[in-house]
């Protein structure tokens, strides 16, 4: 009996000093939908090159805050993703670049977010094909009268025209190093309290 008082004490004791050393739980702040976050981007991005699903790299340009509190401060690293990511084709289609903020790193520890998307949409290479079809149509007609035969200077104009969009790719969007982009929140985020 002696011994099993003796280390039941000696077990009261050990979990005394290890619930006086355990840290308090962290205190959580909540950041509300609707939220701006401002970016800085530290990795470039080119609709040629990236993938849907590419992870990218920024940092915070601006505090998040909630009235005069600072919640996460600017500097912060932040991390993204390619949503997605697709280049126009010779003589259809558009680039098009959707991007969003998958967390924010505070004290070494990354905590999720979910923002809106920034997106960018190139001009269509359609509409520039025909653009380019038609100048060199006027051109060629032109060149035409001059020697005496405008339909067929304006047909050897439209297939200049389109020989020039044929060897022109349809051009990707580049988001540069640097490049400042402002997402929202679409959910409430949860970081720890400073």
């Amino acid at each position: 009996m002696w011994k099993n008082q003796r280390l039941a004490r000696l077990l009261v004791c050990v979990l005394a000093a290890t619930l006086a050393n355990a840290a308090p739980p962290q205190q959580m702040i909540t950041v509300p939908a609707g939220t701006p976050i401002w970016v800085r981007m530290i990795d470039s991005l080119d609709t040629s090159k990236n993938r849907d699903g590419d992870r990218f790299r920024a940092t915070l340009d601006t505090n998040i805050a909630i009235g005069a509190s600072v919640v996460v401060p600017r500097g912060a690293t932040v991390h993204g993703r390619v949503k997605k990511s697709s280049n126009a084709r010779r003589f259809t289609g558009k680039s098009e670049l959707q991007i969003e903020l998958s967390d924010v790193v505070v004290g070494g520890t990354a905590y999720s977010i979910l923002t809106g998307d920034v997106q960018q949409k190139g001009k269509s290479e359609g509409a520039e094909t025909a653009k380019k079809t038609a100048v060199g149509a006027g051109l060629g007609a032109g060149i035409g009268a001059i020697a005496g035969n405008a339909g067929m200077g304006a047909a050897i104009g439209a297939l200049g025209g389109v020989g020039l969009s044929a060897a022109k790719k349809g051009q990707p969007i580049v988001v540069p190093s640097e490049t400042l982009l402002e997402f929202v929140l679409q959910q409430p985020a949860m970081f720890p309290k400073r």
